[in-house]
């Protein structure tokens, strides 16, 4: 893994460095300058040559080289621009972690035990609690199906994207909806390009239905975060948060019950 990491590093490095002038914000560049570049090193070339660029946009810190040549007060980014084409963008960050002082709303846990017992990953362990829990319809008061999990399709000017989970559905007033949802585990952080993604997938495979991003993340095992999010002219901002606590029935009390009857929407 460290050989790799640097190695990783070291191709990344020298396509940046190939681009880069002072003062640019935006930089392009395609898949196969990672072979390229590798080459030039005399480095073994990744028998995976996407890795390289899904490990800086949501495994790994882009080398300090990098990263200190972002101008005052952005950072980069690598973003999809097409199929095998892709763009180094300076962008202002945004934090889409958990609030800690939000209050918690607890949840009857209704996840089955043996799904409990089984799921493979905290991604999957999120993803079936929210589903058996229907903590997407508490959340945006619209009543929500899972479509599809793992969603991977191309997108023209993007390239290929993937949303963890699809939901569609439905209001009061027969309003449709798709919501693109991205899950992160326990000491992971929603990332604002996977919401961009997930936005457009919608607007490429849903067109006639509204769009409501949606991410999740578990804050502890039985505490999780859920977002929506607006794609605004800053960039990706957060529209609302709320925490739900999946407890055991006879940890919700009757003062607790009472005390939800008097918040606000």
């Amino acid at each position: 893994m460290p050989d790799r990491a640097n190695r990783y590093q070291r191709i990344i490095e020298r396509i940046f460095q190939s681009h880069y002038h002072v003062g640019m914000e935006e930089l392009a560049f395609g898949r196969d300058e990672i072979i390229q570049s590798a080459s030039d090193l005399g480095i073994q070339i990744p028998k995976n040559v996407g890795d390289v660029i899904y490990t800086f946009r949501y495994r790994a810190e882009l080398p300090r080289s990098i990263s200190e040549r972002a101008p005052q007060g952005k950072v980069w980014i690598i973003r999809p621009a097409g199929k095998s084409q892709y763009r180094f963008v300076a962008v202002t960050p945004v934090s889409l972690a958990p609030n800690p002082a939000l209050a918690e709303t607890k949840v009857p846990d209704a996840t089955p035990g043996v799904i409990a017992m089984y799921a493979l990953s905290d991604e999957q362990a999120l993803l079936a609690k929210l589903r058996y829990n229907r903590l997407v319809d508490t959340f945006t008061g619209v009543t929500c199906y899972s479509l599809q999990s793992h969603l991977r399709t191309y997108v023209k000017g993007l390239g290929q994207v993937e949303a963890d989970e699809i939901y569609v559905g439905l209001d009061r007033r027969g309003a449709h909806y798709v919501f693109p949802i991205e899950a992160k585990g326990v000491h992971e952080t929603l990332g604002a390009i996977q919401v961009e993604q997930g936005i457009a997938v919608c607007e490429a495979k849903f067109p006639g239905l509204i769009c409501r991003p949606i991410g999740a993340s578990f804050m502890q095992d039985d505490l999780i975060a859920l977002f929506e999010f607006e794609d605004s002219d800053q960039g990706i901002r957060i529209r609302s948060e709320r925490h739900y606590k999946l407890v055991p029935p006879e940890a919700l009390s009757a003062d607790e019950l009472a005390s939800y009857q008097t918040r606000p929407e």
